[in-house]
C-alpha cells in the first residue's frame, strides 16, 4: 500500500512564506520510479484545481495564479516533492493535495493522492 504524506502547512500572515514537503512511501516492496509529482488545492467551496505538477525529466508547470511565487521541486532519491511559497496571499488559502501520477511499486503503476495539508493565508 502506498501513502503519500503531506506537511508543512500552517497559518501565515499575507506576504509570508511556507514550504510543503510530500514523502511517498510504500508499506510493501519498494518504490521502483514516480513519472510526475505535482500539488493541487482546494478552497472552500471551490473544486480542486492544480498549482504545480513536475513530471519526471520533463517541463514544470505552473497555474498561472502562483507563477513567480511558488517552486515546485523534486527529491527523486526519496520519493518527495516540496513546493516553496513565497508572497503569499489570502487567495492561496486552501487545503493543498500531493499527487503522485503513475508510480511504480512491485504491484505495478498508479496513481496516489495525499491527505491534504491545510494552508490559511490571514492577518
Amino acid at each position: 500500500q502506498v501513502q503519500l504524506v503531506e506537511s508543512g502547512g500552517g497559518l501565515v500572515q499575507p506576504g509570508g512564506s511556507l514550504r510543503l514537503s510530500c514523502a511517498a512511501s510504500a508499506a510493501s516492496g519498494s518504490i521502483y520510479g514516480i513519472q510526475t509529482m505535482a500539488w493541487y488545492r482546494q478552497a472552500p467551496g471551490k473544486e480542486r484545481e492544480l498549482v504545480a505538477r513536475m513530471p519526471s525529466g520533463g517541463q514544470t508547470n505552473y497555474a498561472d495564479s502562483v507563477k513567480g511565487r511558488f517552486t515546485i521541486s523534486r527529491d527523486n532519491a526519496k520519493n518527495m516533492v516540496f513546493l516553496q511559497m513565497n508572497s503569499l496571499k489570502p487567495e492561496d488559502t486552501a487545503v493543498y493535495f500531493c499527487n503522485a501520477e503513475r508510480l511504480w511499486t512491485t504491484t505495478g503503476v498508479a496513481n496516489y493522492w495525499g491527505q491534504g495539508t491545510p494552508v490559511t493565508v490571514s492577518s
